[in-house]
């Protein structure tokens, strides 16, 4: 019984030590992560500000160039998903429109060939 209840307190005392160099003396800082490991609010918020300054600027090309920073899916996969997720969590109008006009434009582009292997 004694040595069961050290093994305990030591177990314990060890996951006491872990928790607190983990969370207090050594916590993990995220610097200069990808935009591709963003949440879904996150990434949505960053296509509404890309369509947001694609409206003031209409710079078609940088906009495709931002929003493919967010992973290998095209740009406009990352728009629907955005108007999507406004719809669903209630963007306002504007920014819905705003993001509409920038899927649309999008939608305009004609998509790029695949490269086939022959």
């Amino acid at each position: 019984m004694r040595t069961t209840s050290r093994l305990l307190l030591g177990v314990f005392i060890g996951m006491l030590l872990g928790l607190l160099f983990g969370w207090v003396i050594r916590p993990v800082e995220y610097v200069d992560t990808a935009p591709e490991a963003l949440r879904e609010d996150f990434r949505s918020d960053y296509v509404l500000m890309v369509a947001e300054a694609y409206i003031v600027d209409r710079d078609l090309e940088l906009a495709r160039y931002k929003l493919a920073s967010l992973g290998s899916h095209p740009p406009l996969n990352y728009v629907i998903d955005a108007i999507d997720f406004g719809v669903e969590n209630g963007f306002n109008k504007i920014d819905l429109q705003t993001l509409n006009l920038l899927a649309v434009d999008l939608r305009s582009i004609p998509p790029a060939p695949e490269i086939g292997l022959q």
